[in-house]
């Protein structure tokens, strides 16, 4: 059996099986233990996939390598796993690809996590050392809504973040905000056009879009970083919109258009039965808002463009607000691990919440980490403390 696995470029990157002893609980190595092995997961099959790269880049700058042994591992677009090389230079940009290689990586599902193996035509497979956990550092469909949480269920492997329900509604907005206003929590109006009623009836929907005013937004229900949205302020661009957001999800979710101020909230879960924790609330300010609104090109490709504002010039009493409904939020989807949640502030003094993101941005210059340095947590000890979260919670129920 070979002893070096490596990269499609020719790098050893990852550790051979072993019978080290198992790391502390906290991540911190004991006397003698090696380091807790993180595998950080990225890329994949969605839109998001240069996005997920750009927070893997930030990520592996940052990660205190004293405590942590990392084993990064790439999904491409046709989601096979690679192991990649340790090279966050490669990673940034917001436009990197996953490249195919010959050697996948294969996953063993058990009730206990196994050793990785790569699997490479016409070579006996190498085994690698089992991981402690699973940084999955992935956006949208494929890896943020519960696809991949299930994955690692069925691998007996702990990971950073929400669990398989959580993720899932937390990635669909429509059934998001039924959960969300379930729970009590104020929502704006919406409606949603699934591929079926677009085919069968498209002037009912469209009637109801009509229902909700001008402008309104029209969204995929299952995508992030704003890919295929539309603000749509004329009744005849609508369908064009539909068609548009289509292109990324079947399912299409049209919002009200809110008159406010964009504000955002990061949500740490608390260690054993604490309660969720909340950083200091944040604006986005768009100083030159072509679109309309914090579309894709704003947020990754040209961030002049806007302002992220930590903390929010809010009255005492909205700021708590925001924090209140935060972690409302947060435990009305059951989620673990982290979130952001997003709020608009309107004119009249109300905080509506727009959406939860289960994986929020998470690069060096994203909201989320921005949100807890001026809370406090700086980017590595952020990094740190989702890995301890990680490594208290059993995989499985719970």
């Amino acid at each position: 059996m070979s002893n070096d696995a490596r990269t499609p470029d020719g790098e050893a990157v990852a550790p051979r099986r072993d019978d080290a002893a198992a790391p502390a609980r906290d991540g911190a190595p004991a006397d003698g233990a090696r380091r807790t092995r993180v595998a950080v997961l990225f890329g994949g099959r969605s839109g998001e996939h240069p996005v997920s790269c750009a927070t893997a880049a930030g990520v592996l700058r940052a990660i205190d390598r004293d405590r942590y042994e990392v084993v990064p591992i790439g999904i491409t677009r046709a989601g096979e796993w690679v192991l990649t090389a340790d090279d966050p230079a490669r990673l940034e940009g917001g436009r990197a690809e996953i490249q195919p290689a010959d050697g996948r990586l294969l996953v063993p599902l058990g009730e206990r996590p196994g050793p990785l193996v790569v699997a490479e035509p016409g070579r006996v497979p190498d085994e690698l050392a089992a991981v402690d956990v699973v940084l999955p550092l992935l956006h949208g469909p494929y890896g943020e809504d519960g696809t991949l949480q299930g994955l690692l269920e069925m691998a007996g492997t702990r990971y950073v973040g929400s669990g398989v329900l959580a993720s899932a509604v937390g990635m669909d907005k429509h059934y998001m905000k039924v959960v969300l206003a379930g729970h009590g929590l104020p929502v704006g109006p919406y409606t949603v056009i699934t591929p079926r009623a677009w085919r069968t009836d498209p002037a009912a929907a469209l009637d109801a879009v009509a229902s909700l005013g001008l402008p309104v937004f029209v969204k995929p229900a299952r995508a992030g970083s704003s890919l295929g949205i539309t603000r749509v302020e004329r009744a005849e661009d609508v369908a064009a919109a539909v068609e548009e957001a289509q292109r990324h999800d079947p399912k299409v979710i049209v919002e009200a258009g809110i008159v406010g101020r964009e504000i955002e909230c990061a949500v740490l879960q608390g260690h054993g039965d604490d309660a969720p924790r909340t950083s200091v609330p944040g604006e986005i300010v768009l100083d030159q808002p072509a679109a309309g609104f914090y579309d894709y090109e704003t947020k990754y490709l040209d961030t002049a463009a806007l302002t992220m504002s930590a903390p929010a010039d809010l009255p005492r009493e909205v700021a708590d607000r925001v924090r209140e409904l935060a972690a409302a939020a947060f435990e009305a989807l059951g989620c673990e691990g982290l979130a952001r949640a997003d709020f608009f502030y309107t004119d009249g003094g109300d905080v509506v919440i727009n959406e939860l993101n289960t994986m929020p941005g998470f690069t060096p210059f994203s909201m989320y980490p921005l949100l807890w340095e001026k809370s406090g947590l700086s980017y590595t000890e952020l990094i740190d403390e989702l890995i301890s979260l990680a490594l208290e919670r059993p995989a499985g129920l719970r």
